[in-house]
């Protein structure tokens, strides 16, 4: 299609007439030209060839026909080619049938000229196209040949002008050394031949003139006339005939070939040492240093650089071509610092900042160094089922009459020496439900559980709660039937109710030890210990003391003069005064141990319980306490878990406060109640905590601003006064000044001994925050008779009650076919022409609705009342 367009183009543009055509022709002229190159290599180009343009008739040959139009002239005939002074005027003439039929052949044979000519056209581009690729083709191959030939010879000439530089370096090599052993026969034939000359002028058979231009020994000789007597010349030293300068001397004359002044040796070797130091550095500057990048888990671009080696413009670029856009000085994450690292070619090591504590424990102990160590034991059951009586009943101590209603409010651990020399550790945990983490805490410590049950009571919630506490810790369980003193002690009883939770005593033909005592009678004591030492022979409880101490918080307080004190049980090692520990998230040094009867200590070994004093803060109860091995150690393991807990606090605050808002957008808003609680020991502080979290609901809830050990002060009552909250003191008080802030700004302080007491005014307290039930009481149906128009009045409905009783002031709702259409209240209530109170059933009575006028025949009134009821948790 293209080619058909082409040759349309290139046929000249003709019109026809019946003398012959005229035509159009392109003034340009296409050509193609071969053109040759250097080395052999020719192109074919186009050409244009331009020339004038001429317009005029195409005749046939040998065919002359006349113009069909005459051009006049105001009357006067001109020749056409002549240009008019006037625009002429065109006049056609009618043309004959002759003309008309010579003009359609002539139509026919342009057309017939025209196809032949296109597709001659098209079969010569053909040909022109074929034989241009043959030539490019040619082409192709011949520069390929060339650049092959052109190759080899830069190879070629490549090796020859190498091996014409090692032949020249070993050219210049041997002249080198010919020149030095030219130059050494020289010097010494010049020694020679100036002694000779030396002698024969001594022995005056010679003259030698002193002209600035002395004369050569042979020239001396052969003209045999006697030198003047003249002082000989010392032959010239090796340096000064190095120099073109002065007349030539015999000496010189002699040595004529070190005329040139060549290089000493020692340059040669300064030069060679230069090039090598250059080539040295060069491939030092090629070779790239890999280092090993500590990247820790927050990083700035500024100390990424400098751990690289490395520009920080360069790493910035660096960080822009992923995308991240970043200062110098800013912080990056470690991912990102990984590819930076990476992209530049070095090795790295993430770091954690959790790393701190790797290597605190230290590594397990060898079984050479093992010795066997006390059993501790965890005495565990229900409220009020003698588990405290029983220890003292052990350790023959009153302890039980100190507490605030004879329950167990904390974690006490004792130590027992038994008649024959052995020791049991011992750990008592509350009963009551509120302290099942501390409990929970008990059994995870614990290697054996005295699991106490009154034998007039039987098996209790929380006995079942402790049940599972050891089975979770998978500790041994000792059985002891407690009270059996009592008149209705059923200790066969508890045997049974004990197989419904998978524990089967001996006596019933299982493994599970179980011992009958009273700590009241201090009956079977002796057995019950007997039965924890046969546990404990069969554990085979062992420990090495002759290491760092590690142990468990078991409680922990803030008390006046002695600050923060931890209940610690050693698990392994040797605990002595001045080791710096690290317990939770606090750390300090051990100024004081104190064991359970109050006596100072010097250390501690396995399976000792023993107060600590010397904390920087209070911990909590269940944290690690481990011995550091330096104060900056300890310290930094510290803050790295203060700063963990703080973010746990922040992200779990945060979530809690959109929950929040989120449940008061979709319910309304909730009623808050916050509180600030103080109390005596960390445990009894998340006992309460717990407790009073489950007291929430989706309408109140009850929130705690602060939580803390030790007394109420001054900043507790400003924080309660801030955010209108009540202020719960457990087992603690608060000093004057706090007590006088809190009287002069309002804020409720109250104080509490016992947990039972302070989760029920905190129920009561939520409960009264509880919007009251509306709660409906029906009082009686009427039925409207017939409805009355009075002025003044509007209408008034005359009714029938015809259930129950209808009171002035009540609400009503008008109902009409069972539908309510109405809901207000009476606006009178007549009987005959007297206001009423009441009208009872079978009697009539005028009412009227406030501000209601729509009622008809028909209808019926409902009467009732509502009444609040107040809700409680």
């Amino acid at each position: 299609m293209s080619d058909a367009n082409d040759q349309e183009q290139k046929r000249p543009l003709t019109l026809s007439r019946p003398s012959g055509r005229l035509e159009l022709r392109k003034s340009v002229e296409m050509g193609q030209v071969r053109q040759s190159f250097s080395h052999g290599r020719s192109k074919t180009v186009t050409v244009e060839v331009r020339r004038k343009r001429t317009i005029g008739p195409a005749l046939e040959p040998g065919r002359v026909e006349a113009s069909p139009i005459v051009m006049l002239d105001q009357g006067s005939a001109r020749p056409p080619t002549q240009e008019p002074a006037r625009p002429p005027v065109m006049i056609p003439r009618a043309l004959t049938a002759e003309e008309k039929a010579g003009r359609v052949r002539a139509v026919h044979d342009a057309r017939k000229a025209d196809e032949e000519a296109r597709r001659r056209a098209a079969v010569a581009e053909a040909d022109r196209r074929r034989q241009a690729e043959e030539q490019a083709a040619e082409e192709a191959r011949r520069h390929a040949e060339e650049d092959a030939r052109r190759k080899a010879e830069e190879e070629e000439k490549r090796r020859r002008a190498e091996e014409e530089a090692r032949q020249r370096s070993e050219q210049e090599a041997q002249r080198r050394k010919d020149e030095e052993s030219r130059r050494e026969v020289a010097e010494r034939a010049g020694k020679a031949a100036a002694a000779k000359v030396a002698a024969l002028a001594a022995a005056g058979k010679v003259s030698i003139p002193l002209e600035e231009e002395e004369e050569e020994p042979s020239t001396v000789a052969r003209r045999g006339t006697r030198p003047e007597a003249k002082k000989p010349v010392a032959p010239a030293r090796r340096q000064e005939i190095r120099r073109r300068t002065g007349k030539m001397t015999v000496t010189r004359a002699l040595a004529d070939d070190e005329g040139e002044r060549v290089r000493s040796l020692a340059s040669v070797r300064r030069a060679r040492e230069r090039e090598r130091q250059r080539l040295h550095q060069g491939e030092q500057e090629q070779i790239k240093v890999v280092r090993d990048v500590v990247v820790p888990e927050t990083i700035t671009v500024q100390e990424v650089a400098n751990r690289m080696a490395e520009r920080g413009a360069d790493v910035i670029k660096a960080l822009m071509r992923i995308g991240v856009m970043a200062t110098i000085n800013q912080t990056i994450d470690a991912d990102t610092a990984e590819l930076v690292v990476t992209e530049f070619g070095h090795r790295l090591r993430r770091v954690s900042e959790a790393d701190v504590e790797m290597g605190l424990r230290g590594e397990e102990d060898l079984p050479l160094t093992l010795e066997p160590r006390a059993p501790v034991v965890t005495v565990m059951g229900h409220v009020d089922h003698g588990k405290t009586s029983l220890l003292d009943a052990l350790r023959e101590t009153d302890v039980v009459a100190g507490e605030a209603g004879g329950i167990t409010q904390h974690i006490g651990a004792y130590r027992v020496s038994l008649k024959s020399g052995k020791q049991i550790t011992f750990i008592d945990t509350p009963g009551h439900q509120a302290f099942t983490a501390m409990r929970a805490r008990g059994a995870n410590v614990t290697d054996i559980v005295v699991l106490v049950v009154a034998a007039d009571d039987g098996i209790m919630e929380q006995t079942v709660e402790a049940i599972r506490h050891a089975k979770a810790a998978q500790a041994p369980i000792i059985v002891a039937i407690n009270k059996i003193d009592k008149a209705d002690a059923k200790p066969e009883r508890v045997r049974q109710e004990l197989l419904q939770h998978e524990i089967v005593v001996e006596q019933l033909g299982g493994e599970v030890l179980d011992v009958e005592v009273s700590a009241l009678q201090k009956t079977n004591l002796d057995k019950l210990e007997e039965a924890i030492l046969l546990q404990a022979e069969l554990l085979d409880l062992t420990a090495n003391p002759k290491r760092s101490a590690e142990g468990v918080v078991l409680e922990a307080k803030l008390e006046r003069g002695r600050g923060a004190v931890a209940t610690v049980l050693i698990q392994r090692g040797t605990l002595r005064v001045g080791d710096i520990f690290v317990a939770g998230s606090e750390w300090g040094r051990v100024r004081a141990l104190v064991d359970d009867r109050g006596q100072n200590q010097r250390e501690a070994g396995p399976s000792t319980p023993i107060e600590v004093l010397g904390l920087n803060g209070t911990p909590l109860a269940g944290d690690d306490f481990v011995v550091a091995e330096s104060e900056s150690h300890a310290r930094d393991i510290a803050d790295f878990r203060q700063r963990r807990r703080r973010d746990a606090v922040a992200a779990s605050g945060a979530r809690g406060t959109l929950e929040q808002m989120f449940s008061q957008i979709a319910a309304g808003v909730a009623k808050e109640l916050p509180i600030v609680v103080k109390s005596d020991v960390q445990g009894s502080l998340e006992a309460i905590v717990r407790s009073l979290e489950k007291l929430s609901t989706d309408e109140v809830s009850l929130r705690v601003l602060h939580s803390a050990v030790g007394g109420i002060n001054e900043s507790d009552v400003i924080l309660a006064k801030a955010s209108d909250a009540v202020i719960i003191g457990f087992n603690v008080r608060a000093n004057p000044q706090a007590r006088d802030l809190a009287r002069r700004d309002g804020v409720e302080i109250r104080y509490y001994s016992i947990i039972y007491n302070l989760i029920d005014d905190m129920r009561g307290a939520l409960s009264g925050l509880l919007a009251p039930t509306i709660r409906e009481r029906f009082l009686g149906n009427a039925s409207i008779r017939d409805v009355f128009s009075i002025t003044k009045v509007g209408k008034v409905a005359g009714c029938m009650v015809t259930e129950g009783a209808v009171r002035r002031g009540a609400k009503v709702r008008l109902l009409r076919d069972n539908v309510v259409v109405h809901e207000g209240t009476l606006k009178t209530l007549k009987r005959f022409k007297d206001e009423v109170r009441e009208v009872n059933q079978g009697y009539e009575c005028g009412m009227a609705f406030e501000n209601y006028q729509d009622i008809q025949t028909g209808d019926v009134i409902e009467c009732f009342e509502t009444e609040e009821v107040a809700r409680t948790l």
